[in-house]
């Protein structure tokens, strides 16, 4: 699903306008970015959390030419599913 079919989908399902939807799509997308940079968790009951992790730098190497390459340490978003979503797609 895209996030055009998403908010026509939020649209028909919420009886307002797809412009409405867009902007309550975003809304959240925008929440849920800035408390990531902050380092915070955002967790929604049942459905899932939304967090950071922290990869280590390490040393790689170039596929093509077999050199070595030092990959730097970076925070990477995390998401893990609630007990009712699992349950939901298992079903």
């Amino acid at each position: 699903m895209t996030k055009d079919e998403m908010i026509a989908a939020m649209a028909e399902s919420s009886g307002i306008t797809k412009k409405q939807a867009a902007e309550a799509l975003q809304t959240f997308m925008n929440g849920v970015t800035t408390q990531l940079k902050k380092g915070k968790k955002v967790s929604f009951a049942g459905f899932g959390t939304f967090s950071i992790s922290k990869r280590k730098a390490r040393i790689g190497r170039n596929p093509q030419t077999g050199a070595q390459i030092n990959i730097p340490a970076t925070r990477v978003p995390v998401f893990r599913a609630g007990k009712h979503l699992k349950e939901a797609v298992r079903k």
